[in-house]
């Protein structure tokens, strides 16, 4: 294994900051943490840095005990949401700094930097200072100056939050190609989940301290572990229904219809996945389609709200007392219509309170 974190612990005075997290990254994997701020997920990324001592646990990199050696002897690189640039110096000079504080020979260094540089597609942009640059373009000189040293582990702390979205989607593309074709061990942080989705190799979602589920990030997104991995991971959020376990196994919700639309396989798979006598029925928004006719099977609810968003639209229903989204293509609903809703088969979930 690349990185291993056993049994880390951080206590920040009376408050715990992370909670016994443990895991495995292999080699050349993308690792993402994803979660609220104040989760966990930074000072875990710090610890592994060496930038804050864990109260308690193990770090490994490469099999070697790391937990208390300084960052320089831990054959890491960093990449901030503050790009950290020295704005004196030239792009050139900024990406060769950390060659040229390990004493690295002055015509191995300028070899490197073209070498990086021209991988990043910043070539051109040497002689520049960083005010003289866009925040895309020096996004890519933090990351061409930690890439330089080639290092074992490349950890990145929300590295994209200061871009415009569409700069953004731009760049997590760029990241993922590149550490992929390098095979550099990545573990990044982020607490935006279109950048987990479609970076990831796998993601851990943290709350409070803990890594709730880690999972490949469609099994992450087709079977939440939890009410929080189902609301915080998709947008729209999963639909989720209270239920109860009742007499023979069967399940009781608001929505008589669903418990009889589970699957055997979803049933028999997650026989604790209603915690004791409660949790919920979940089902994504894009598993939902509406008719402007009920048919048999269907259940009926009133359009509370359209809202078109181009490529699809978002459908807010009640049915009874139950709120819903269904996310379908473009439809001639309106509010107050009356409609049939269907679900797709095989995609009700049981989820964990």
């Amino acid at each position: 294994m690349s990185v291993e974190i056993r049994n880390l612990e951080k206590w920040f005075g009376n408050y715990h900051a992370v909670k016994d997290t443990s895991v495995s990254i292999a080699d050349g994997e993308f690792f993402v943490m994803l979660g609220p701020s104040g989760c966990g997920k930074t000072t875990t990324l710090r610890m592994v840095a060496g930038l804050e001592l864990p109260t308690s646990g193990e770090i490994r990199i490469r099999g070697r005990d790391v937990t208390y050696m300084e960052p320089r002897h831990r054959d890491i690189a960093m990449a901030f949401q503050d790009y950290g640039l020295y704005p004196h110096l030239s792009i050139r000079r900024n990406i060769e700094f950390p060659l040229k504080v390990r004493k690295m020979a002055q015509a191995e260094r300028g070899r490197k930097v073209e070498e990086v540089a021209e991988m990043m597609g910043i070539h051109h942009l040497l002689d520049r200072k960083p005010s003289q640059i866009s925040g895309g373009q020096r996004q890519r000189v933090a990351l061409a100056r930690a890439l330089v040293r080639n290092p074992h582990v490349f950890l990145m702390d929300e590295p994209l939050s200061a871009l415009d979205a569409k700069l953004r989607a731009q760049m997590r593309t760029e990241i993922k190609k590149l550490v992929t074709r390098l095979g550099i061990t990545t573990i990044y942080v982020t607490h935006d989940q279109i950048e987990a989705m479609s970076m990831a190799d796998r993601i851990a979602v943290m709350d409070q301290g803990e890594m709730v589920q880690i999972a490949a990030p469609m099994d992450l997104y087709d079977r939440p572990r939890n009410r929080f991995v189902a609301e915080f991971v998709g947008s729209p959020a999963m639909n989720l229904l209270p239920v109860r376990a009742g007499a023979g196994g069967r399940y009781a919700c608001a929505l008589e219809a669903l418990p009889g639309l589970l699957s055997d396989a979803e049933t028999a798979a997650n026989p604790a996945a209603v915690n004791g006598t409660a949790g919920f029925i979940g089902v994504r928004p894009e598993n939902l389609s509406i008719a402007a006719a009920p048919e048999a099977g269907d259940f009926r609810a009133v359009v509370d709200l359209v809202e078109p968003l181009g490529q699809t639209t978002n459908v807010f229903l009640k049915a009874g007392d139950v709120d819903l989204i269904a996310v379908v293509d473009r439809t001639a609903a309106r509010a107050g219509d009356t409609v049939g809703v269907t679900v797709r088969p095989g995609s009700l979930r049981l989820v964990a309170a």
